[in-house]
């Protein structure tokens, strides 16, 4: 755990991560965080059944916010101002802190209490395009205080956004003088377009985004739909408001995923959604080279584990049956989570994602699902100092196991997946979790951490393994391997 230095931890002399590189803005070198995903699409509706994963309002978070303070360094949160609809993805008034997820008293509280206990919370930013009201292109304005007022109109809309080409909209083909520049990047077909060749449209945003950070107290961004325009763009936003995490959704293949962080000068971190492909390949159809750091076709394999945000899952595919997106949930459309095997597939993709270099992004459902699987495998994260840029040493390609050793901050760790892994201990290391039967993982941590010679109040420590977890026994106390009383870590 990233604050409780209980009794074993406290006196434990842990190896110096030595010197750190300097750190571009928004993307911290050697980066130990582990980030949430604090939503997914409808989490704010309860007449929806999501009572099952938790309601993800405001106030509901407020509730979790010190488990989630315990084991995360950044929270995200969805979008937060006024929308035409519930998720607020198509914003229509940006500085209106109303939504449906609650109201700006309710997001201060969060923010103040996840701060409280030193997490940092990631603000939804969605500036690719905006929503409209009364006509296709009829915006309401925006007051960012201190940074300034600022009213979009259709010359602030690319050129060719269907309010100008669609017959049915009231703004259809009105002359280029009434349109922006042409877009930057892909389209959005739901909402305007915005042209950030326009230096208003850049103005308002970098207004918007200092306001976030500095007003509002957001710590860093996730950025939406960044395919929708030049990460230039995305870099200059940056520089304005000065996160200390930025992440990019550039939804797209590795090449074009490379060719955008080039593109913003590597001011960002970007979501692996190449890598996500290759964990579903890899647990649900059991291709384990998949997993490979030597595959090209992910951002690690292109040597850019710093820039690597990892996720097994996310709010546009999971339960959403009605989209094509609904067919890259992990690990199937609509999937039981309390199913054994999905139960499987997915502690075995956590294990892979928090014991691998890049930021590790949890998501809420399996949160919610697998919290003590999932709070073991964070806190030895934690333990071993791993981070963005671990080095990771793996063995020899083998369709139905995977086997690697990470480099951490403090210490190396073993993970092995697969049913037919090996599961003898290896030289010069000990079994820190075990998944069992069904969960096909498990992970060693080096030996001489200091677990093994503890003495407390003069007392030997024993080890005692209980459903293939290690546990170490002090006088009448037991402690898991992070150092947390059994009562605690049960």
């Amino acid at each position: 755990m990233k604050k409780s230095i209980l009794t074993i931890l406290a006196i434990i002399i842990c190896a110096s991560s030595g010197s750190m590189r300097a750190e571009n803005i928004g993307v911290p070198a050697e980066c130990e965080d582990v980030m949430l995903q604090a939503f997914y699409w409808d989490s704010y509706d309860l007449s929806k059944n999501t009572t099952k994963y938790g309601c993800t309002r405001w106030l509901y978070l407020v509730k979790d916010s010190a488990v989630l303070g315990e084991y995360f360094d950044l929270v995200w949160l969805p979008p937060c101002s006024q929308s035409t609809g519930g998720v607020g993805y198509y914003h229509v008034q940006l500085s209106n802190l109303t939504s449906d997820w609650g109201n700006r008293q309710g997001l201060n509280k969060l923010i103040a209490s996840l701060h409280r206990r030193g997490t940092k919370v990631i603000g939804d930013i969605v500036i690719n395009h905006r929503g409209s009201v009364n006509g296709w292109c009829s915006f309401v304005s925006d007051n960012f205080g201190t940074y300034g007022s600022y009213q979009l109109t259709s010359k602030h809309v690319c050129t060719y956004d269907e309010c100008f080409t669609d017959s049915r909209s009231d703004w259809y083909n009105k002359p280029l003088s009434s349109r922006g520049g042409a877009d930057t990047g892909t389209n959005d077909g739901g909402c305007r377009d915005l042209d950030h060749s326009s230096e208003y449209v850049q103005n308002w945003a970098k207004a918007y985004t200092q306001w976030m950070r500095n007003t509002v107290q957001f710590d860093g961004f996730r950025y939406d739909m960044t395919r929708g325009y030049s990460g230039e763009y995305l870099k200059m936003y940056n520089e304005a408001s000065n996160p200390y995490f930025s992440v990019s959704e550039c939804w797209a293949g590795i090449d074009e995923v490379v060719a955008h962080l080039k593109a913003t000068n590597y001011s960002t971190l970007e979501f692996d959604f190449p890598l996500k492909e290759n964990i579903k390949t890899a647990f649900v159809n059991g291709s384990y080279t998949k997993l490979k750091k030597s595959n090209t076709g992910t951002l690690s394999g292109r040597g850019l584990n710093r820039y690597a945000v990892t996720f097994i899952d996310n709010h546009d595919m999971f339960e959403r049956p009605e989209t094509d997106a609904c067919n890259q949930e992990f690990p199937s459309c609509n999937a039981n989570l309390s199913d054994a095997t999905v139960k499987n597939q997915i502690l075995q993709a956590n294990a892979y994602i928090l014991m691998m270099p890049g930021v590790p992004c949890v998501f809420w459902p399996h949160w919610k699902s697998y919290t003590e699987e999932i709070k073991e495998l964070i806190a030895l994260r934690k333990r071993a100092g791993i981070h963005s840029e671990s080095v990771v040493t793996e063995e020899k390609a083998n369709p139905k196991t995977y086997s690697g050793t990470i480099q951490g901050h403090k210490y190396k760790v073993v993970l092995r997946l697969g049913r037919s892994r090996s599961k003898e201990v290896p030289a010069g290391y000990e079994l820190a979790l075990e998944g069992g039967d069904r969960g096909d993982y498990t992970i060693f941590i080096e030996t001489g951490t200091g677990v093994e010679n503890v003495q407390r109040d003069k007392v030997q420590c024993t080890k005692v393994l209980r459903d293939g977890k290690l546990y170490i026994q002090v006088g009448e106390k037991t402690y898991d391997i992070m150092g947390r009383e059994l009562t605690e870590a049960r």
